[in-house]
């Protein structure tokens, strides 16, 4: 991938590039000395061209009395190239359908919760004695330690009735300027792709805002909704968003307790992934039941 440079907060403004650095990121592609499309056609390609000379070749030793075993420089390079191709086409397609399988049968049983894994736990691994169940690891971990529960302290009656009765101030974006509406003019003309106004700019907060302005305008739809402020759109440039107007909001699960050093926490998780909070809640009370 293109080298891009990397802007601090305070030389975002003047384009001024604090360092440079290659952004790129491991794929089961890069692998491959050719792009993936060429890669898969080569082998197909190689597949049923070898197969058909094969065949071809053994009609003929059918009909001409030869044995099958005996064999020509030409056609042990075409079963080489065969059994190649073949485990290249089930390596690339077979392991992706039989991961689907796999991965369906280990999510149904995921929803199963196990009520007496903690119990199972305590008579395993919790016996009194110096070392009554003492495995090659040592002696049993102690119990786990007394929860320490910090007191919530309750807001004033001043501060409630505040919270109660204001609301708070919308946001205001700024009023845009003369060179953000030229560029926005451009984008609506088509004279300046949308795509380019990070790399330009070398602002990506005002690239989103020039283009989410320019998409009302070019659609006209209103984009109220959509937030725009309150995210840090440097961190996706080249990453996993291309062209961003705004942002959304995903759900919020709790796991946990996790105990840490005696205390504990509770864990946010923000994701749309299913069973992945439930997951983690389990081993969070695997982790306090076997003593933090």
């Amino acid at each position: 991938r293109p080298v891009k440079p990397l802007y601090t907060s305070k030389d975002a403004s003047a384009g001024e590039p604090l360092k440079q650095q290659e952004v790129s990121s491991p794929k089961a592609s890069d692998a491959l000395p050719l792009p993936l499309y060429l890669t898969n056609g080569l082998f197909f390609t190689m597949f049923f061209s070898v197969m058909y000379f094969l065949l071809v070749r053994w009609r003929e030793k059918i009909r001409n009395s030869i044995p099958l075993h005996v064999v020509t420089l030409s056609e042990l390079l075409a079963m080489v190239s065969l059994i190649a191709s073949v485990i290249y086409l089930l390596g690339f397609f077979g392991i992706g359908f039989v991961q689907s399988f796999v991965s369906r049968s280990n999510s149904d049983s995921w929803d199963i919760e196990d009520e007496n894994a903690e119990q199972l736990i305590i008579e395993e691994d919790s016996r009194r004695g110096p070392c009554a169940a003492a495995t090659t690891l040592g002696c049993v971990v102690p119990p786990p330690p007394v929860r320490k529960i910090a007191p919530m302290v309750p807001l004033q009656p001043a501060k409630v009735a505040l919270s109660q009765t204001e609301k708070p101030a919308p946001i205001i974006m700024p009023a845009l300027s003369e060179d953000d509406e030229e560029i926005i003019q451009s984008v609506v003309q088509g004279k300046t792709p949308s795509y380019s106004l990070e790399s330009k700019l070398g602002d990506c907060m005002r690239a989103a805002s020039i283009r989410k302005e320019a998409l009302q305008r070019i659609t006209g739809k209103s984009l109220e909704g959509l937030p725009l402020e309150g995210f840090d759109y440097e961190s996706i440039l080249g990453q996993c968003c291309e062209m961003p107007v705004g942002y959304v909001q995903i759900p919020v699960g709790i796991a946990g307790p996790l105990l840490l050093d005696g205390r504990e926490y509770s864990v946010p998780m923000a994701t749309t992934e299913g069973c992945l909070v439930a997951s983690t809640n389990r081993g969070c009370k695997a982790i306090f039941v076997s003593g933090g």
